[in-house]
């Protein structure tokens, strides 16, 4: 095993009845990184995190945690471990503080030290200032930054995160992930990071793209926008539905993606704005701006999914 990463997945499997939810999934990730593994609802993120951290057992395949076989020594995994849940699993009823000290005794770290990291861990989550309040009077956010400093209390080795910022509210979410990259940049973290958001994917270092139950791609963010093939652009037009539909039928099209009020467009080749313009005005769409654009990672993704889409065909 190379002693650079500090989580493997080989060949893993995990069925649930006739659902598999992992199918001989396959990934490493670097010690001192942000990895994403980026997918859909129900591509198998979750299972996949529940397998790393012991709460399931896989059907097959191995992984380890900092070099600790999961199935052999799962409680030796755990001691390596952070763990944010998808939902908030702090007790409510207890203060900031309450709920940390709690945690910090249960992962045993030691009373004389716990005032320190406590104290640091107020202020590294910018939650000090409300440390006496109860934690079902935070806002989302809040919520999510008690749940990180928890699982940081008893300084783990690899932090996973199962959609930390499902729910949570924009400045929110950022501050999350500023949070997260101080955390990898101080102390030399290693964090495996569950999304279904795809702009949170240029974010990683690295970043996995999963589909049912398989990675597609992995890679950092530069790299898999150099898979897109041909050309993307950006284009604001009017009425949008209907330049949707023409520009899905026009040749040399490959993909269109609606962005807020404008579309994404994968096409072969550039094409020229004023034939583009006219064709679309012929079905009664005005262009209104064209631009080309570097490839989001929703663009990389959609082109993913469709070639293993035609694959399976």
């Amino acid at each position: 095993m190379d002693t650079s990463d500090a989580i493997t997945i080989e060949n893993l499997h995990k069925s649930f009845g006739p659902v598999k939810a992992v199918d001989g999934l396959n990934l490493t990730v670097p010690r001192g990184s942000i990895y994403g593994l980026v997918g859909p609802d129900g591509a198998g993120k979750t299972t996949t995190i529940r397998v790393l951290c012991g709460a399931i057992g896989a059907d097959s395949g191995r992984a380890t945690v900092a070099g600790i076989d999961v199935a052999r020594d799962p409680d030796g995994v755990r001691r390596k471990l952070g763990y944010v849940a998808q939902r908030f699993s702090l007790y409510g009823d207890l203060t900031v503080l309450e709920n940390m000290r709690f945690f910090a005794n249960a992962y045993g770290v030691a009373r004389s030290e716990q005032p320190q990291l406590i104290a640091r861990l107020l202020e590294f989550s910018r939650l000090g200032p409300f440390y006496n309040r109860r934690a079902e009077a935070l806002s989302g956010g809040m919520k999510q930054k008690l749940a990180l400093a928890c699982a940081l209390i008893h300084q783990p080795t690899v932090l996973l995160l199962d959609e930390p910022s499902t729910g949570v509210d924009p400045v929110s979410r950022r501050e999350f992930w500023d949070i997260l990259r101080d955390a990898v940049v101080r102390d030399g973290m290693t964090v495996l990071v569950a999304t279904p958001y795809m702009d949170e994917a240029d974010r990683c270092h690295q970043v996995g793209f999963v589909q049912a139950g398989r990675v597609l791609a992995s890679g950092t963010p530069r790299d898999l926008q150099r898979l897109v093939a041909g050309v993307v652009l950006e284009l604001q037009a009017t009425p949008r539905e209907a330049a949707d539909r023409a520009l899905r039928a026009a040749p040399g099209v490959r993909s269109v993606q609606v962005f807020g009020d404008r579309l994404h467009v994968v096409t072969d080749t550039p094409p020229f704005e004023d034939a583009l313009r006219g064709s679309l005005a012929a079905v009664g769409v005005t262009l209104h701006a064209m631009r080309r654009v570097v490839p989001t990672m929703e663009d990389v993704f959609m082109q993913l999914a469709a070639g293993a889409q035609a694959e399976a065909l």
